[in-house]
């Protein structure tokens, strides 16, 4: 079936009900198995302004996925992709999360990115990531396909804003030469219990890559980072899930520990 501009509002429609009535949906590609890449960004994109219209909320940066080479080879793309950080999606580690606001919740520990000057480009390089980026924050985001069983392919999660819906931030802001971030180790645990471990070069070797990789990407649609973004560089390790009463801890190596609680809380 042709995904025509009346198919795009009526999907993106579909999506925000999923998400408001915070049900599990069919993926979007049973019905339009063709739905492209490009297709799929112009379906975020419009997601993303429908989001913001609705809950007077803004952007405040954007998050990487799968830029781990082993989770690309898997799905056989070549390439990370991105989505958009809304202010509404920033939780507090003092504040536990809304667990029945969620569907089926996972959390991946990351490095954040906190930006001290606009950039954009084609070309720009990790090295410009690094120049142009005031700190580094430990993080988790919270992941929260809309899609039923979390199974979907590419179009359909590019679509869904890469599953994004909280991020953490820890307290500890480093500046990003202090570190060496490639080898950074993280390990992260469940109510005291270790469930995974990973290292920065998990992220294309290095986050700055995949920060660079995000720019150029955004370039081609005229768009950038802006001072003050936040940048989700990407899961140092696969995603964990959690259930109401859980605690996640993610443990960094020179940039201390960040906190994740879950309640129902109404």
């Amino acid at each position: 079936m042709t995904v025509t501009n009346k198919t795009k509002v009526d999907l993106v429609d579909y999506l925000l009900r999923a998400e408001s009535d915070v049900t599990e949906v069919v993926k979007i590609t049973d019905q339009y198995p063709e739905l492209s890449i490009e297709e799929a960004y112009d379906l975020q994109k419009k997601l993303i302004e429908r989001r913001m219209e609705k809950t007077q909320t803004k952007r405040i940066g954007i998050k990487l996925g799968l830029t781990s080479k082993a989770k690309q080879e898997m799905m056989g793309i070549h390439e990370a992709i991105y989505g958009y950080l809304l202010s509404d999606m920033l939780a507090f580690e003092w504040e536990p999360l809304q667990q029945h606001r969620l569907i089926h919740p996972k959390a991946e520990p990351e490095i954040a990115f906190i930006m001290g000057e606009d950039l954009i480009g084609k070309d720009v390089t990790a090295s410009d990531v690094m120049n142009a980026a005031k700190y580094v924050v430990a993080a988790i985001e919270v992941i929260d396909s809309r899609y039923k069983d979390f199974r979907f392919t590419l179009p359909d999660v590019v679509a869904d804003n890469c599953s994004s819906a909280k991020l953490i931030l820890g307290s500890k802001l480093v500046r990003p030469e202090e570190l060496d971030l490639a080898n950074i180790g993280m390990v992260m645990s469940k109510n005291g219990e270790m469930m995974t471990t990973g290292a920065g070069s998990a992220v294309l070797g290095h986050p700055a890559e995949a920060v660079a990789w995000a720019v150029q990407k955004l370039a081609e649609r005229g768009e950038g980072l802006c001072k003050g973004d936040i940048v989700l560089s990407g899961a140092l390790s696969e995603a964990i899930a959690f259930d109401m009463d859980d605690t996640i801890v993610a443990q960094f190596d020179g940039l201390g520990s960040v906190t994740l609680s879950s309640r129902y809380v109404k």
